[in-house]
């Protein structure tokens, strides 16, 4: 695997990750929904949160660089790559929102980093 096909990769995944903190965001500073039994009321009240809408981006330029990425690499090789948005939204997570991790959370990313340099490896 080319250092270009894996930044595209990278690309692809961290952006992704930014989507799932951004639209987390977007949930939290929409608090406190209307009932999903007012549909009109719930989507008006989400249609003006900035927030989901920069999420809705990011996931949109995603799946765009995603394509690019399928286009070049089996999807064997690919997929397992996705999983490095863990550890993207983990560190995200920690210095956008605030959350913290247990050493048991950064033992299971190891694993995931191993897995993934095994798969890259593999190609």
């Amino acid at each position: 695997m080319t250092l270009a096909l894996f930044a595209l990769i990278v690309a692809s995944v961290t952006l992704n990750a930014f989507a799932q903190i951004i639209l987390r965001k977007a949930m939290l500073v929409a608090a406190p929904l209307p009932p999903l039994s007012e549909p009109f009321a719930l989507g008006l009240h989400l249609l003006g949160n900035a927030w989901l809408w920069a999420g809705f981006i990011c996931f949109g330029g995603s799946i765009l660089l995603w394509l690019g990425v399928l286009s070049r690499v089996p999807v064997s090789i690919a997929y397992p790559m996705a999983s490095l948005g863990y550890v993207v939204a983990m560190g995200v997570a920690i210095l956008f929102l605030g959350e913290t991790v247990t050493l048991a959370r950064v033992v299971g990313l190891v694993l995931i980093c191993a897995g993934v340099y095994f798969v890259a490896n593999s190609a």
